[in-house]
Parts: structure tokens; sequence; C-alpha cells
């Protein structure tokens, strides 16, 4: 059974002054799926989410669609109403304000009940169910990232962009966190990742793009890109 383009990239170029960072930049997601998008820092995969998600404002050139709509350019709150959410790098939570405070601000510009969304994602983070009061900041660095996916999930996004959803948590944790976006996934929300830990990356996506300076190098099956001797030493940590 064939699935639905969600998210189409053609063609993406972004300048940094005269820094050319994102050099004609190609991807696709369909409906149901978990793209990785992998490579080394520097590469250009947070440049590409933020392009996408409209932080960065229009690029020099290339052309983003989101269910068929193109949204080269928009404002990232009208994105945002497509149906798109991002976990921006670091988590970026409101450290002032308390867990159901930031739940609050994801869900700003929906219409359904607050308490709607409260009850999936304390599903999801039973522990931020028990800190719902306790402020942000005050959390560890695995529950911020979870009130992180949890706030993005507030506004009932089709698809989510993830960027480095592991960096700087412990093992453990880390394998909490690709636990719960295969949930999230399975709950029918398509996920394009961008993560340094491109072994558990690929492990749970079906399909993945390599970036070298700026460019797609290599794209397939998650799977054969695991089999891929280049990609295994390079970024995986096997030789």
């Amino acid at each position: 059974m064939s699935m639905q383009e969600i998210l189409r990239v053609e063609d993406l170029n972004y300048y940094y002054g005269a820094n050319h960072a994102l050099k004609g930049i190609n991807i696709s997601v369909e409906e149901g799926e978990i793209v990785a998008l992998i490579g080394s820092n520097g590469a250009g995969k947070t440049t590409t989410l933020s392009c996408i998600s409209g932080l960065l404002g229009k690029p020099a050139r290339g052309t983003i669609m989101l269910y068929g709509k193109n949204i080269t350019g928009k404002r990232t709150e009208e994105i945002v109403s497509y149906g798109l959410a991002h976990v921006l790098e670091g988590r970026h939570i409101f450290a002032k304000l308390t867990v159901r405070e930031n739940l609050l601000m994801g869900a700003f510009n929906k219409s359904y009940p607050f308490s709607e969304g409260c009850k999936y994602v304390y599903q999801l983070f039973p522990r931020l169910k028990e800190r719902e009061e306790q402020e942000a900041g005050t959390l560890s660095g695995g529950e911020q990232q979870m009130l992180a996916f949890a706030r993005s999930l507030m506004s009932k996004p089709n698809i989510m962009l993830m960027d480095e959803p592991s960096l700087g948590l412990a093992p453990l944790i880390v394998k909490e966190i690709f636990e719960t976006i295969k949930r999230i996934n399975a709950d029918g929300v398509t996920v394009l990742i961008v993560e340094q830990n491109s072994k558990a990356a690929l492990n749970i996506a079906r399909r993945g793009y390599v970036m070298v300076n700026g460019q797609i190098a290599l794209f397939g099956d998650a799977e054969r890109l695991i089999k891929n001797e280049d990609v295994r030493k390079q970024y995986l940590g096997e030789d």
C-alpha cells in the first residue's frame, strides 16, 4: 500500500552570510514514517529542520511542501497550524514556568480541550504528571526532554521534527527517549529526526539520509544504510 507524502523538500539552498550552508537538499517524508537525517556536526542537519519549520525565514532557493501546500518562507506559527511541530536541539523549555504552564503554551492555538491533550501526554510521560506544578527548570535533563516532546504534542501535530533528542542524556534515558519516539510514531505521528546517535536513529527509522557538507550524500532504507561500510565507519563507530 502506498503512503501519502507529507513533506517534500526540493533543491533547498540556504546561506549564513557568505557561507553556503545547504546546497540543494532534497528530502521526502511519507505518512507514518520515521526518517533519520544523520551526519557530522556542521553538516547542515539543524539548518535543514529550521528551514522547514520557518525559523530561518525564506531560503535562498528551493521549495518546501507540506501536504501539497507550499510553506516556503511562511512564518513558523502558520506552519504549526498546518500540523507540523519542531522539537528544538537543547529542549528550549520555559524554565520559569511550571510543567503545566509549558503544556499550555504548546496548546495555545488549538481549540480542543486542554485536559484532553494533557491526558495523552501524561500517559506517555507519567513523571510529568507527578511534576505538574514544578518549575520546568528544576527538572532533570531527561524530564526536560520529555517536556519538550509533550509541549510539541499539545499542538496535535501530524509530523514532528526532532533535533538531537538524546543530546547530553544518560544511556538509560536515551533508550527511554527512543522508545517514546517509537510510541509517538505508532500513535500516528510522522517523524523526521536529526540525531548524532546515528545507530539509534537508524534502528527506529524506516529510511535515512546522510548529510555531508550541506548536501545529501547518501539515502535509502535505514536497514541498508546500517549495513553500508562507509556509514558504519564514519557514523556508527564501527570498523
